[in-house]
């Protein structure tokens, strides 16, 4: 996959806006993991996605509220890699005459390496508590989070923080270890300056 570009990362990290500049400065595809989340959880069984199929099958309190953070990272099927294969096949199928920039969380560093043909093709954004708190506030939908629609508001979007900001430490440490790139989100660089130090990564 030569053509391929990957930008992984925590949640809130702005993967999205960068994969987006760049695919525009350069002509490239755009590949969202976030959009195909709901088409590959129909494409998964039971058996090839145990941990999906089983929270597909809670309720929003089971799934933000009654569990613990620690227990929401380690049981969380997209932290597990499940169905990353689809992602994959879906990027099999595209023409290779285009480079194509996939971004998402769903990009475990164990999990793309192997993939990786060309030095400098996979960066991940770890973006600090603070960053992804005034990145999701500004992001905010008028009628509010998804968490509303649970029992408890405040405990529900208190679990995900803690979990995302577990999910982001993970990463920090898989990416060192595996010796692949990773940026620091912080608010200390600017949109333009983050897609810039993301060219560098890519050797553009």
């Amino acid at each position: 996959m030569r053509h391929v570009y990957w930008i992984g990362g925590g949640s809130g990290a702005g993967k999205s806006t960068i994969a987006r500049r760049l695919a525009g400065r350069h002509g490239w595809r755009l590949y969202a993991t976030d959009d195909v989340m709901a088409e590959h959880a129909r494409r998964t069984t039971a058996e090839e996605a145990p941990f999906l199929h089983e929270f597909m099958a809670m309720d929003m309190d089971e799934r933000w509220v009654h569990r613990s953070p620690e227990t929401m990272l380690e049981t969380f099927h997209w932290f597990r890699g499940e169905a990353f294969g689809l992602i994959v096949e879906d990027l099999a199928r595209m023409s290779r005459e285009t480079p194509v920039v996939v971004e998402g969380f769903r990009l475990l560093p164990h999990l793309v390496k192997p993939l990786l043909t060309e030095p400098g093709h996979a960066v991940w954004l770890l973006p600090t508590p603070e960053f992804r708190r005034v990145a999701f506030r500004s992001r905010a939908a008028p009628q509010g989070s998804f968490t509303r629609r649970t029992g408890d508001p405040r405990r529900a979007n208190h679990n995900i923080a803690v979990r995302d900001a577990l999910f982001t430490d993970r990463l920090h440490e898989e990416t060192a270890r595996l010796g692949l790139p990773a940026v620091t989100v912080d608010g200390t660089m600017t949109e333009d300056e983050l897609t810039e130090r993301i060219g560098e990564v890519f050797r553009l």
